[in-house]
C-alpha cells in the first residue's frame, strides 16, 4: 500500500503519449452556459483540458446546454449506466439468481451420498455475503473492492460466507450426513474472462473475490493487530507489521496482492512494515485500516469454503478441503434435474445488485453483468456479449453506433462515448418499467456512494439544496505513464431534479486534465462537477 495511492481505475501503458486540447471557448454551445459554470471550466487546473456538457429536459426534450456533445470522450465508469441499464431492462428488477446444489450419485438409508456434491454457479455476485436482515444489500461509501487503490475502505457487516453456510445447512437438512465422493464447483456458466490482468472472473464468488485485511495499531514497539476475513484454510495471512511511534512514516505492505497459490496447501500472504500509532487512515479518518488480497482462483477458494461449511453443518466429507476444483468429475452441462437438487440459494433482487454496482462502482460486478446479459442473448463470453449489447443499444435504444466504443462492461481503459449517446440512454431508461429501480441505484449527491463526499457548498449556500436532488454515475480514468499518473477523465451523468421542479438529463465530462502527483486534483474535480450540477439545479 502506498500512502498517496491514486490508482482509481488506472491502466498502466508506459510511454503512451497524450495529445491535449483546450476548451473551445468559441464553440456556440457555450453561449447559454451560465458564467458560474464557465468559470469552473476555466480554472487553472483545467488549462489543458477539454470539457463537454449536455443537458436536456426529460419531459419536453428541450436541449438546455450543449457543449461538445458529439466529441468522443473517455468516460470511465459512467459506462456502467449502459451495462446495468441494458441487463436490468432485460431481466427485470425482481430477477434473482438461484444457485443450486446437486448430487451426482445416490443417498442411502443412512444418509450417505455415494458420489459427488456439486454447487452449480449461476453468476450470483455476492452469494448472500451482503444480505442485510431487512432484505437489502449491504453497501458502504468506501467499498473494499477499491481498498488498495484508495488506501482504505469500510467493511460491510453481514457474514461474507452466509450463502455457503445456508447451502451447507440445507444439504444436511435434506438428510445427507456423509459424502463419499468429491465436492465440486460447476463454474461453466460462461467463459472465464480476464479482469484487468489480475485474475480470471468465473461465475462463482466469495466476498467479491477478495480477502479483507483488518489492521489496527497497538502500542509503539509492539506487533500491530492484523486480522482477516473470511477465515478459511484456502488462504492464510502471516503478519510482521509493527506499531511505530507517533510521527513515524507509515509503510504497510501486503504481499503478494494477487497470490497464485489458492488451491494449494498452506497458501499464505504476508503483511509487513510499520504503522504509526497516530496514523490517520485515509477516507474514513479512523481505524481499522482495510487492505485486500485478491482471490485469484475463485472456484478453488469457493470449494474450500463450501467444504468447511458442510463440516460445520455436520456433514462428513471424505476429501481434503484445500485443493484444485475437480471439474473433470462434472456431468455434461445442463443435465441436472429437480430430482438431484438438495439445496438452493435464492439471491436478493437484481435491483439490489444494481445499487451495489452503480453506487460504489463495482467493476467486476459490471463486467459480470455484461456477460450475464450476453447469456440472455445466447452467447457466453465477454467479447460476444459486447457485440450483442451493441446491437441492443443501436437497434432497441436508438443510440448511434459511432457514438460509443466499449472495451468491457465497467469502463476500463479507453472506453468512450459522446454526451449525446449517454443522454439518449438516460432518456430511454426513463420510459422503461425498471426506471424507478435504475434511478434509485444511482449515487446521490452529498448522500451516498461515490457522491457521498461531494458536499462542499459553503462558498455558495444557495447551492446546498441540490444535495439529494442529483442522482448520477461517476467515472474516473487515470493512466500510468513515464511522466507520472495522467488524469485522463472525470465524468458524471444522470438526473437532476431541479429547484423549480423539472427533471433534467445530463452528461458532464472533462478529459485530459494532465499529470498529477496526488489525489487532490481528482477530489477537486469531483467537487467541481458536483458544484456544476448544483448550479444547474438552481438555475433551471
Amino acid at each position: 500500500m502506498k500512502k498517496s495511492s491514486i490508482k482509481f481505475y488506472i491502466i498502466f501503458l508506459l510511454g503512451f503519449g497524450v495529445l491535449f486540447s483546450g476548451c473551445d471557448k468559441n464553440n456556440d454551445g457555450t453561449d447559454d452556459i451560465p458564467e458560474e459554470i464557465l468559470q469552473i471550466f476555466e480554472k487553472p487546473l483545467y488549462s489543458q483540458a477539454v470539457w463537454g456538457l449536455r443537458v436536456e429536459d426529460a419531459e419536453t426534450g428541450e436541449l438546455i446546454y450543449d457543449l461538445e456533445s458529439n466529441r468522443d470522450f473517455l468516460i470511465g465508469s459512467v459506462r456502467k449506466l449502459y451495462s446495468v441499464g441494458v441487463y436490468l431492462n432485460e431481466v427485470g428488477s425482481d430477477h434473482v439468481f438461484v444457485t443450486p446444489v446437486h448430487r451426482q450419485g445416490e443417498v442411502d438409508e443412512e444418509g450417505v451420498l455415494n458420489g459427488d456434491l456439486i454447487l452449480v454457479a449461476e453468476g450470483d455476485m455476492t452469494m448472500g455475503g451482503r444480505r442485510n436482515p431487512d432484505g437489502t444489500m449491504a453497501i458502504t461509501d468506501f467499498d473494499h473492492n477499491e481498498a488498495n487503490s484508495l488506501g482504505n475502505a469500510e467493511l460491510t457487516e453481514p457474514n461474507p460466507l452466509w450463502g455457503y453456510e445456508s447451502l451447507a445447512k440445507q444439504v444436511f437438512d435434506s438428510g445427507v450426513t456423509e459424502i463419499t465422493g468429491e465436492i465440486i464447483i460447476d463454474d461453466r456458466l460462461f467463459e472465464p474472462f480476464d479482469f484487468r490482468d489480475e485474475f480470471d472472473v468465473r461465475p462463482i464468488f466469495v466476498n467479491d473475490d477478495v480477502v479483507d485485511v483488518i489492521i489496527n495499531p497497538t502500542e509503539p514497539g509492539e506487533a500491530a493487530s492484523v486480522e482477516h476475513r473470511p477465515l478459511s484454510a484456502a488462504f492464510n495471512i502471516e503478519s510482521g507489521l509493527q506499531t511505530a511511534g507517533a510521527g513515524e512514516e507509515e509503510d504497510v505492505l501486503i504481499s503478494p496482492e494477487e497470490p497464485e497459490c489458492i488451491g494449494e496447501a498452506d497458501c499464505t500472504g504476508s503483511v509487513t512494515g510499520e504503522l504509526p500509532f497516530d496514523f490517520i487512515p485515509p477516507l474514513t479518518d479512523t481505524f481499522p485500516l482495510i487492505q485486500t488480497f485478491r482471490i485469484t482462483e475463485p472456484s478453488n477458494y469457493a470449494r474450500t469454503v463450501f467444504i468447511e461449511e458442510l463440516i460445520k453443518a455436520g456433514v462428513t466429507v471424505n476429501v481434503g478441503a484445500v485443493g484444485i476444483n475437480p471439474i473433470g468429475n462434472l456431468p455434461p452441462q445442463n443435465t441436472y434435474t429437480e430430482d438431484t437438487k438438495l439445496a438452493e440459494l435464492i439471491s436478493l433482487s437484481y435491483s439490489e445488485y444494481a445499487k451495489l454496482i452503480l453506487k460504489v462502482s463495482y467493476n467486476i460486478g459490471a463486467d459480470t453483468t455484461l456477460v450475464l446479459y450476453g447469456l440472455t442473448q445466447g452467447v457466453n463470453n465477454i467479447n460476444s456479449s459486447l457485440d450483442v449489447e451493441r446491437k441492443t443499444l443501436t437497434e432497441d435504444f436508438g443510440i448511434n453506433g459511432s457514438d460509443f466504443d466499449f472495451v468491457d462492461g465497467s469502463g476500463g481503459g479507453f472506453t468512450t462515448s459522446t454526451n449525446k449517446a449517454t443522454v439518449k440512454l438516460l432518456d430511454d431508461m426513463t420510459g422503461k418499467s425498471v426506471f424507478p429501480e435504475y434511478f434509485d441505484a444511482l449515487p446521490i449527491l452529498a448522500v451516498d456512494g461515490s457522491l457521498a463526499f461531494v458536499t462542499d457548498f459553503e462558498s455558495d449556500p444557495t447551492l446546498a439544496g441540490a444535495a439529494g436532488n442529483v442522482r448520477a454515475k461517476t467515472g474516473t480514468f487515470i493512466e500510468g505513464t513515464n511522466n507520472g499518473p495522467d488524469f485522463r477523465s472525470q465524468a458524471l451523468a444522470g438526473y437532476i431534479d431541479t429547484k423549480s421542479g423539472k427533471r433534467l438529463l445530463f452528461s458532464l465530462v472533462v478529459n485530459d486534465v494532465g499529470i498529477i502527483d496526488s489525489l487532490d486534483p481528482v477530489l477537486e474535480t469531483f467537487q467541481d462537477q458536483g458544484t456544476i450540477t448544483a448550479i444547474i439545479w438552481k438555475d433551471n
